[in-house]
Order: C-alpha cells, then sequence, then structure tokens
C-alpha cells in the first residue's frame, strides 16, 4: 500500500513536471518549430501543439511585423565627409522554419548587415545627395538588405532613416546658409509688397486720371452744345430781324466809325452798297415823315 502510494506520487510529479512542457498554445501570429531528438519535424501551430518531454524541443516564432533599431553609425561619403547615421528596420518572418535553421542570432546578423550596407550605400553619395535623397536611400537599404535577409526566411518590409549628423562645420555652414536664405526671402516678400503697392498707387492714378479726362470731355461737349445753342438761337433770332433794325446797326457802326480820331478808313466795296441802301431808306423815311405836315 504504501509503495502503491508512492508511485501515484511520482506519477503526479511527473506530470506537474512535463504537461506544461508537452502542450503548448500556439497563437494565430506564432508558430513553434519543432525538433525531434534535432531533427526538424517543421513549424506547428496555430492551437494545440503536443510535445514528447525529453524527445522534442520547441523554439517559438513570431510571424508579426517587428523592428530592429540600427544605432549612430558612422559612415564617409563620396566627397570625404565623415555623417551619423541611424535607422529603423521593419522585418517579419515569412518561413518560420529557415529562420530558425539558417540563423542562429537574426538581431545581431540583421544589426551588422545593416551597419554594412549603409556604409556601402553612403559610400557612393555625396554630402548633399546624402542630405538631399533621404526617400531613395531608404529605397536603397531595403532593396539590399532584403536581398541578404530573404535566404533567411525573413522579409525586410521598409527602413526609415531618422536622423543624419554632419561634420561640425558643415552644420554651421548649412546654419549661415539657412540665414541667407531667410534674408532673402524677406527681402524678396518686401520687394514684392513695395511692387504690388506701387502698382495699386499707379493704377489708382491712372483711374483718376482717366475720370478726369472723362470728366473734362463731357464738360467740353456740354459747353459745345450750349454755345451751338446759343449761335442756333442767334440765328433764329437773326432770321426775325427786318432790314430797319440791321440799318439802324449800320448806321451805330457809321457812328462809332465817326468818332474814331482815325483820318482814313478802308471801307470794302460790298459797304459802299450798303450805304447806297441806307440813304435810299433814309430818303423815304423823311419824305413820308413830311407828307403830313404839308397836308396840315
Amino acid at each position: 500500500m504504501i509503495q502503491l502510494l508512492i508511485g501515484v506520487g511520482i506519477v503526479l510529479i511527473l506530470l506537474i513536471l512535463f504537461v506544461p512542457q508537452m502542450i503548448k498554445i500556439v497563437r494565430e501570429y506564432q508558430r513553434i518549430m519543432v525538433f525531434r531528438l534535432g531533427r526538424a519535424l517543421g513549424a506547428k501551430g496555430p492551437g494545440l501543439v503536443i510535445l514528447i518531454p525529453l524527445v522534442d524541443r520547441g523554439v517559438w516564432v513570431d510571424l508579426r511585423e517587428l523592428y530592429l533599431e540600427i544605432p549612430h553609425q558612422t559612415a564617409i561619403t563620396e566627397d570625404n565627409a565623415t555623417i551619423s547615421i541611424d535607422f529603423i528596420v521593419f522585418y517579419r518572418v515569412v518561413n518560420a522554419a529557415m529562420s530558425v535553421i539558417e540563423v542562429a542570432n537574426f538581431a545581431g546578423a540583421a544589426q551588422n548587415i545593416a551597419s554594412t550596407t549603409l556604409r556601402s550605400v553612403v559610400g557612393d553619395m555625396a554630402l548633399d545627395e546624402v542630405l538631399a535623397q533621404r526617400e531613395h536611400m531608404n529605397q536603397v537599404l531595403r532593396v539590399k538588405l532584403d536581398e541578404v535577409t530573404e535566404r533567411w526566411g525573413v522579409k525586410v518590409t521598409n527602413v526609415e532613416i531618422r536622423e543624419i549628423i554632419p561634420p561640425p562645420q558643415v552644420q554651421d555652414a548649412m546654419t549661415r546658409q539657412m540665414s541667407a536664405e531667410r534674408t532673402r526671402r524677406a527681402v524678396v516678400t518686401e520687394a514684392e509688397g513695395s511692387k504690388q503697392a506701387a502698382i495699386t498707387v499707379a493704377e489708382g492714378n491712372k483711374q483718376s486720371a482717366i475720370l478726369n479726362a472723362e470728366g473734362d470731355r463731357q464738360a467740353a461737349i456740354l459747353r459745345a452744345e450750349g454755345f451751338a445753342l446759343a449761335l442756333t438761337k442767334i440765328f433764329e433770332a437773326a432770321q426775325n430781324v427786318d432790314a430797319k433794325t440791321m440799318s439802324l446797326q449800320y448806321l451805330e457802326a457809321l457812328k462809332q466809325i465817326g468818332a474814331s480820331p482815325s483820318t482814313k478808313f478802308v471801307i470794302p466795296v460790298e459797304f459802299t452798297s450798303l450805304l447806297s441802301g441806307i440813304s435810299g431808306f433814309a430818303q423815304k423815311t423823311f419824305t413820308d415823315g413830311g407828307a403830313p405836315a404839308e397836308e396840315g
């Protein structure tokens, strides 16, 4: 009886020790690479996976997209400028078996490959290109890293450069250039503002001149129309003046000529006929005026 109890106790202890090692719950984003006595049986999961204690060994593999931070790496550009760059590598496992069998420490291997690849890429570019073409560098690094990690069953999905630190003298030059560029933009903006103000003033003067000219033209037209109307009225009045009235006006003109201190007068030929007409008119007037006296 005592031996039976001892045996049951040993079995329970063994179950407590080995059951957690036998039963594995593999999630959807995981796989477990099973080795039986050192031989690869393949990746298992997702779901429930049973391992034989002391015979099977499992290695967990995460299929989610992960990232690897590459610390600052020193590189020399094509024009012999020393720069420091750090970046992030995003990757995911596409073949669980190869990621376990083909590489022992993916993180360490990837970091070394990334550093070497970075120096190779930067060495083929000038400093200005490195500073201006981040997207191009990201693409080149991704392609080159993916070519290496593909044989490990790992896919490099993206590479992002976080910071590029140029040499101190280059930073000073960039600061001065940036300040000069801001000054230039301020001058250009101020000149553009002055130009627009001048254009606005000139346009206002132009419109004012046009309005003044239009006003003068309208005034001249009105004055001309008034003068023409006055001439028309004078002409109409002249049409109604009889010969007697005109003769009186001519006599008034002769009176004014006679009052002049000049001793010589130039009289047109037409004026002599006018004088004869006036004389006849005067004679007729006096004759008509004397007839009533004789009757009296």
